[in-house]
């Protein structure tokens, strides 16, 4: 790999916490900066019609456990949580626990997860976290946020995934799709995860975030997309600010 290219990939994977959710710069449709944010009322109106449209909404990583789902969204840095599914079943078959996957030999592990791209930042990511489970925490996943943050590849957004998905305290996961349709849906104005994050959080209720989050990431995923969003399809167009639909 280019020098280029593996600084690169140290940089997407070791400052999640910074970058996690940047957007592509170029717009799929008008210049979304500018466009007026919604009203509370209008928000809440845009998630119903979202939650109808995607009722079974849900993380679409595979996991057993939070020590699998916080390994998994490290590794979905770069990548699909289709690839992350594909080398998962084998990577926690081989190493089932924190202790197991920090003492592998990273080169064992570097060949299972290859094709979710970025591995040798990834292995290193992923054992240094297991590392920190078994030194700092006795083999068990955090399930506060703060503690969640400090161990090796977690930012806000993956600490909100675990937390959310598996122990069922809100928070929103701002990833790209989300920091997209925040500013498409005229929801939030901000560019930084945290400050949307913040944006959100006022707009809806707490209980809702986590549901609010994989609704959102379902509806970026599959139809709007950042490029040639389907407009035409989707049922918020007659509300949303960046609607291209006739």
């Amino acid at each position: 790999m280019p020098e280029k290219a593996k600084k690169a990939a140290s940089k997407a994977v070791k400052t999640e916490s910074k970058n996690s959710g940047k957007a592509n710069p170029k717009k799929a449709s008008n210049n979304e900066s500018k466009k007026k944010l919604v009203s509370k009322t209008t928000a809440a109106e845009m998630m119903a019609g979202l939650c109808k449209l995607y009722p079974d909404a849900d993380c679409e990583l595979t996991f057993k456990n939070d020590f699998e789902l916080l390994t998994a969204v490290i590794m979905s840095a770069q990548t699909t949580d289709v690839q992350v599914n594909k080398v998962t079943p084998e990577l926690f078959r081989r190493f089932p626990t924190p202790k197991a996957l920090a003492e592998a030999n990273p080169d064992d592990v570097k060949e299972i997860i290859k094709a979710t791209g970025y591995y040798n930042n990834k292995a290193k990511s992923i054992q240094s976290c297991a590392k920190d489970l078994v030194e700092r925490f006795g083999g068990k996943v955090p399930k506060t946020l703060e503690d969640l943050t400090t161990l090796p590849g977690v930012g806000r957004k993956t600490a909100n995934v675990v937390l959310g998905v598996v122990h069922k305290i809100p928070g929103w996961t701002v990833d790209t799709h989300v920091q997209r349709l925040s500013k498409r849906l005229g929801l939030s104005k901000n560019e930084d995860p945290y400050k949307i994050e913040l944006d959100l959080q006022k707009l809806f209720p707490e209980q809702d975030w986590t549901k609010y989050s994989i609704t959102l990431i379902w509806h970026g995923r599959r139809l709007c997309y950042a490029r040639n969003p389907d407009c035409n399809a989707c049922p918020l167009n007659n509300i949303c600010p960046s609607s291209m639909a006739p």
